[in-house]
């Protein structure tokens, strides 16, 4: 689902078939990352205190927010070239074993529109991938 097109922010979603704190406690974890995640990176390690993702233009810091009781996954990315995304993304409790992801998506400056629709179909890769690894379709 698209929401906000005309904005340039773009709302996506997915359904698990997991409790919202199943799919938190998962994708929060960076080590997790390259399962669920890969067109933000393909490897991590926890180095000083931090964890690195590997993207083809260099190490990426990656900081979550803390775990809470909420299904918040915010999370900021220290690029490379030393730009800062910080990364909306929640799991939104659909009763006791099920959620909606949601993943905001927003219009970076000088971005184009068609920069835009190919990085949503990365969102929106990941996100489908997040939902075969949690409801045990990939492993």
């Amino acid at each position: 689902m698209l929401v906000g097109v005309d904005t340039g922010t773009l709302h996506l979603s997915v359904h698990i078939e997991r409790s919202a704190e199943d799919v938190r406690a998962f994708a929060a974890d960076p080590a997790n990352l390259p399962r669920w995640a890969p067109g933000l990176g393909s490897s991590v390690v926890h180095r000083d205190g931090d964890w690195w993702v590997g993207t083809p233009e260099g190490p990426a810091r990656v900081r979550f927010a803390p775990p809470n009781p909420f299904g918040v996954l915010d999370h900021e990315v220290l690029t490379p070239s030393g730009e800062t995304v910080h990364v909306p993304l929640r799991a939104v409790a659909d009763g006791p074993a099920a959620c909606d992801v949601v993943f905001t998506l927003r219009r970076a400056p000088g971005m184009t529109d068609a920069d835009l629709a190919r990085d949503a179909g990365l969102v929106r890769s990941d996100l489908e991938l997040l939902k075969r690894v949690l409801e045990g379709a990939e492993h």
